[in-house]
């Protein structure tokens, strides 16, 4: 009906059937594309997989505590690892370094042990060798020598515990494609 108005409008009566064709698949083609951005802009969580819960429940300290991420913790974390870490650990591996990733094995391996929140965020803040002897502030990006990667100089605490979180978060959604060199996505 919208469709036979706009014809009218511009003169259907005028035109070849292959003229109308082709209008018509315009103004279709432009309906189609504003209702995508529409969801995009207005609602843009309607087209986000939910991630459950239990999947954002993640190791809070060496003691075993646990904590569970908000979405939108998540969601920061994801936005922010992908900006900050994401051009050497793209789906948990490390581009430098492949024998030490991000799954959860390397991180509990580590010393001290990185395989929960804390542990991840004071490695962003001060980040040394696998075995914990040497400081890596001179070659590994961190929040104390922003000069070495500009990206890290704009993040906040909270963006630290967020992208902690979202890397302790991946095992429980990828699960083995994380950290593994097999791409999750």
């Amino acid at each position: 009906m919208v469709a036979s108005m706009l014809l009218k409008c511009i003169g259907g009566n005028l035109m070849t059937d292959t003229l109308k064709d082709r209008i018509l698949q315009r103004f279709f083609a432009a309906v189609g594309l504003l209702s995508v951005l529409g969801l995009l802009f207005v609602g843009g969580s309607v087209l986000a997989v939910e991630i459950s819960e239990s999947a954002r429940t993640v190791p809070l300290d060496e003691t075993g505590n646990m904590i569970t991420l908000t979405e939108q913790q998540y969601v920061n974390g994801q936005n922010e690892f992908r900006k900050t870490c994401a051009s050497c650990h793209v789906d948990g591996i490390t581009k430098t370094n492949p024998d030490i990733n991000l799954g959860s094995e390397a991180l509990a391996l580590a010393t001290p042990p990185r395989d929960n929140l804390q542990g991840i965020v004071d490695y962003l803040r001060h980040p040394t060798t696998y075995d914990g002897m040497d400081s890596l502030e001179e070659l590994h990006p961190s929040v104390t020598r922003p000069d070495l990667f500009p990206n890290m100089k704009n993040l906040t605490e909270e963006d630290l515990v967020d992208i902690s979180g979202y890397i302790l978060s991946q095992p429980n959604i990828l699960g083995y494609r994380w950290a593994s060199g097999k791409p999750g996505r």
